[in-house]
């Protein structure tokens, strides 16, 4: 049997009962007060028309005032209590999920437009946290004054009661049934249009000029506008289920009120029912509704709710995890909208971060010291793809991780080395074999995210406390000290979001940086030479495999340029045929390749005379 998402989502909000039971008291004498007025003014009209005197009438003058007071006063207590729970709650449940995602494995999450990730993160975790106010609350409300207000016309005549409890579950139960079950469909259209709407809007932001130049803009533009009609339908859609909803309840009210006339006026007939007690009886019915009246939009958010669940579920890491992981790591990420701090470190990590990263050294020339000691990340037979594939892209990879140790993963673009690193991080499954290690890890995506903040609040995404000094080494050490003496305020300097104020080179040496800063014991970084020339390539990897040797950490780059393939300890080459997935073809170190391995050999020197052709 399927669990229900928002069962599995609602721990998350931390709600406490006590502050919801608050909510719901506060609520049922805000609106018992509403009920209480029209029973007493009923009573203290009929009475008054029969002039007794006046002493007569003072506790119920009295209690009128105390209940027009009581409404308005109960009703704002009651609102800073639900608003509490329910801003209390999102809080939690945002913290919540980021923590369960800076835990991984998120498969839910790397697949995901940005889009629509900050939908899922921002309206669905509104909508989650919106279910015990606008949901719980106004439901425990009813029940409350529902039942309170039956027994009150039950003491003056119980056949009435009867009638006004058999319309309050006509249309306490009918209509949001009715208005659940029409919102079923409409909020899982609305949840998806929403979701499209914050994609293609933010994709248009962002990439508008290069859309613009492919000729692609007005197609974008087009879907967002249907995407957005859709939405607009939904919401329609949503409007006409309301207004059912409505009528249902103005029918069982009207039903309610004149079965209670006809019984009252028998039994005013018979002589078990006074004149002013019938008034009373008549007129209470048409206060108590309003706690009816609320349940079909409760019933609504209830579904909206468990929709925006089920998206956030998706994201969170399995309860279970599956057999073929046993790391333990702690997974960060740089790009792919998942930022966390690591945890669990040990007193080696704390040195290396206060180290630094001085520690990184020359670029190049240091002797490399043997790496040793026991395995960071040992990949045993793994077999990497995308949940969605029907294949694994590459399969039987064997490797150990060491402290100190430079690894790098060769081949072709679009091999598998991407999805390869990202198994390995954990931010993907393995399809088959083992991964494992207890140390923190880092993933630098190659499209890693640059923050519309300043250089220095944007290097310290990796590590809180990073220095202006420690700031410029680890610049310095991937060759963009020119590049932040040229910016107008150094390590103050705002860039743009999305990276729009810098060049595709000098992005992915400012990710390069930020990696070195990192706490994590091993950096896994996909295509650091990516839209670099062929030397500045070669010098922040260099940087890397420095960084390794001198801190003890360990460095796995995936990349296709092979030249900088000579700065680690070991080569996998990746390699793959029309008929298969792709397999490690060669491995060993740059220098052992070039002798043994023909097609390593071909492929270097196809590269070296490439290079020579560009002019400088």
């Amino acid at each position: 049997m399927t669990r229900d998402p928002l069962r599995a989502v609602l721990p998350l909000l931390e709600v406490r009962r006590r502050h919801v039971v608050r909510a719901v008291l506060l609520g049922a004498l805000a609106l018992g007060c509403s009920v209480g007025l029209a029973a007493v003014s009923a009573w203290l009209i009929a009475r008054a028309s029969q002039m007794p005197p006046v002493m007569t009438l003072s506790i119920a003058v009295v209690t009128v005032r105390a209940c027009g007071v009581g409404r308005g006063l109960f009703r704002y207590l009651e609102r800073l209590a639900s608003h509490d729970v329910a801003l209390g709650s999102m809080a939690a449940l945002r913290a919540n999920l980021y923590d369960a995602l800076a835990r991984g494995p998120v498969t839910g999450v790397v697949g995901l437009r940005r889009g629509d990730l900050l939908a899922r993160v921002g309206a669905d975790v509104d909508d989650v946290g919106d279910v015990v106010v606008r949901s719980l609350v106004p439901a425990g409300v009813a029940l409350v004054v529902g039942l309170g207000s039956v027994a009150l016309v039950a003491a003056f005549l119980p056949a009435a009661a009867l009638a006004l409890l058999g319309c309050l579950l006509f249309t306490g139960v009918l209509a949001p049934w009715l208005a659940s079950r029409a919102a079923a469909a409409t909020e899982a259209r609305g949840a998806q249009a929403r979701a499209e709407v914050t994609a293609r809007t933010l994709g248009i932001l962002e990439e508008g000029q290069q859309l613009r130049v492919a000729g692609r803009l007005g197609d974008e533009l087009a879907a967002l506008a249907d995407a957005d009609a859709r939405l607009t339908a939904a919401g329609t859609e949503g409007a006409r289920t309301a207004g059912v909803s409505a009528a249902i309840g103005a029918a069982a009210q009207v039903l309610a009120v004149i079965a209670s006339l006809w019984l009252g006026i028998g039994a005013l007939q018979a002589g078990t029912l006074a004149e002013v007690e019938l008034a009373v009886v008549v007129l209470t019915p048409l206060a108590v509704f309003e706690v009816t009246s609320v349940l079909p939009a409760a019933a609504v958010q209830l579904r909206r709710s468990r929709e925006a669940a089920a998206r956030l579920a998706a994201l969170l890491p399995e309860a279970e995890p599956q057999a073929a992981v046993t790391t333990a790591a702690t997974t960060t990420t740089c790009g792919t909208g998942r930022v966390g701090a690591t945890e669990g470190r040990g007193a080696a990590d704390q040195d290396d971060q206060d180290a630094g990263v001085d520690a990184a050294g020359p670029r190049g020339g240091a002797a490399r010291p043997a790496p040793g000691g026991d395995p960071l990340l040992v990949l045993d037979g793994v077999s990497v793809g995308w949940p969605t594939a029907p294949a694994p892209a590459v399969v039987g990879v064997d490797l150990a991780v060491r402290p100190g140790s430079v690894l790098a993963l060769a081949g072709p673009s679009g091999v598998g080395k991407t999805t390869l690193l990202m198994t390995a991080a954990g931010l993907l499954p393995p399809r088959g074999g083992a991964v494992r290690g207890d140390a923190s890890t880092l993933f630098l995506a190659e499209d890693g995210h640059v923050f519309d903040t300043t250089v220095l609040e944007n290097l310290r995404v990796a590590r809180g406390d990073v220095t202006p000094a420690d700031a410029r080494a680890a610049l310095d050490a991937v060759g963009l000290t020119a590049w932040l003496d040229a910016l107008p305020d150094g390590l103050d300097t705002v860039l743009g979001g999305g990276a729009t104020t810098v060049s595709g080179g000098e992005r992915r040496r400012l990710l390069v940086a930020r990696g070195l800063l990192a706490p994590a014991r091993v950096l896994l970084v996909d295509e650091p030479a990516e839209h670099l020339d062929a030397a500045a390539a070669d010098a922040v990897v260099a940087a890397l495999a420095a960084h390794a040797r001198a801190t003890g950490r360990a460095v796995v780059v995936a990349t296709h340029r092979l030249a900088a393939a000579a700065q680690a300890d070991e080569v996998l080459l990746l390699t793959r045929d029309d008929t298969g997935p792709a397999v490690v073809g060669a491995r060993g170190t740059h220098a052992a390749l070039l002798r043994d391995a023909p097609d390593y050999a071909w492929a270097v020197e196809q590269e070296s005379a490439e290079r020579s052709a560009v002019p400088r």
